[in-house]
């Protein structure tokens, strides 16, 4: 039988995070520090949401953009963060952060439009640009500037095919957090030179210490050439119930209605009263960024008092990302090593762009027992390496 598969499909890999993640399956005692998922169980309140939803008869289609009392509450909670969007023209509900991303690429992209992504960067956003025709153009981010992507180095890459830039802040897997100056300066580049922006916040309750995530789509000028992408995924520990949305100017999101029209029809109805219950209930990601908090301080501290091992105190997120050049080893050895040795699973940084090599990253959505455990065995790792 002939290969029936396009050139786009035969070009999709397996990622590097799942693929550690079925290495370690047969293993027994594996401490997995490389799913990026919230380890808690979904809130009791959100679940109870659900189940009601279903026991009263919510189990049929809802409308394409979603239920409208849920875009309502989305509109109220961006509209406290100072963005104002028309909740049934301008914002939309998702599978997730994955789906909006997958939607507002779709409907954007013609074959060739490059589109401006930071290096080191979830590995999915490179594979989606591809698939849908796009190219993805690296912006590498260094350790010295806080892994924050600059406008120098955006403009540096600037070319007339130049459509997109998507911004991930809180960043996975760095942690970054863009602070406000340089949003100011990266929102004037893309005015200057008519880019859209795509800003994936789907850690945006996730932030530590004095940091404050600023959405680039409150700046002036930025509302309309943004989209911007969140989920309930990491916030309220719903990555199983795939729920997210999108808010943007009407023209596109109302492409984008069509097209989920097109492939998915509609997110779970289920998922979408649960989600109304989270959204409802902000004091939930609050506690939940308390305790990751704490298990952000234990890893830091933790891997700085390594021998070899560096890493910055991250700002957002739920990841460190470890320099390990010091061990004498290369990232993917070091990961592939720590978990035939130490049954510990982290993910090398060069799954994340070739400006990962020489890091690691680890997730401390974990238990603190388990996360005191891993850095026992890194450390032993270490030792044992020398």
């Amino acid at each position: 039988m002939k290969n029936y598969l396009n050139k786009q499909s035969m070009a999709l890999r397996q990622g590097a995070i799942r693929a550690m993640f079925d290495k370690a399956a047969g293993m027994s005692d594996v401490i997995n520090l490389g799913i990026g998922e919230p380890d808690m169980t979904t809130p009791a309140i959100i679940i109870e949401a659900g189940m009601k939803a279903l026991m009263a008869g919510h189990t049929h289609y809802t409308p394409n953009a979603g239920i409208l009392e849920l875009r309502e509450a989305v509109a109220e909670n961006l509209s406290n963060q100072g963005l104002k969007y028309d909740p049934r023209t301008e914002i939309m509900i998702t599978t997730g952060g994955m789906g909006g991303l997958s939607l507002s690429l779709m409907v954007m992209l013609e074959p060739g439009d490059e589109v401006l992504i930071q290096d080191p960067q979830w590995l999915n956003y490179f594979s989606q640009v591809r698939f849908f025709g796009g190219v993805p153009v690296p912006v590498p981010v260094k350790e010295e500037d806080g892994f924050a992507i600059t406008a120098d180095a955006i403009a540096a890459r600037i070319t007339d095919k130049t459509k997109i830039l998507m911004l991930n802040s809180p960043n996975n897997p760095t942690g970054a957090v863009l602070d406000l100056d340089e949003l100011h300066r990266i929102a004037e580049l893309a005015q200057r030179h008519d880019l859209i922006v795509l800003s994936d916040e789907v850690y945006s309750t996730i932030v530590y210490d004095d940091t404050r995530h600023v959405s680039i789509a409150t700046l002036d000028g930025m509302r309309d050439r943004t989209i911007v992408i969140n989920s309930f995924s990491k916030s309220y520990a719903m990555t199983g119930w795939r729920i997210g949305y999108a808010a943007g100017n009407q023209y596109l999101i109302d492409k984008m209605i069509r097209l989920q029209e097109n492939v998915v029809a509609c997110v779970s109805s289920s998922a979408q009263y649960g989600a109304i219950a989270a959204v409802k209930h902000p004091e939930l990601a609050l506690e939940m960024t308390a305790l990751y908090r704490k298990r952000r301080n234990l890893v830091v501290e933790g891997l700085q008092s390594i021998n070899g091992i560096s890493c910055l105190k991250p700002k957002g997120s739920f990841y460190v990302f470890a320099g390990i050049a010091g061990v004498g080893v290369d990232e993917a050895t070091f990961a592939n090593e720590l978990l035939e040795k130490q049954h510990t699973v982290v993910i090398p940084g060069s799954a994340f762009g070739d400006h990962g090599r020489d890091y690691v990253r680890i997730c401390y959505a974990n238990s603190e027992e388990n996360l005191s455990r891993a850095i026992e065995r890194i450390q032993g790792y270490v030792t044992d390496r020398r």
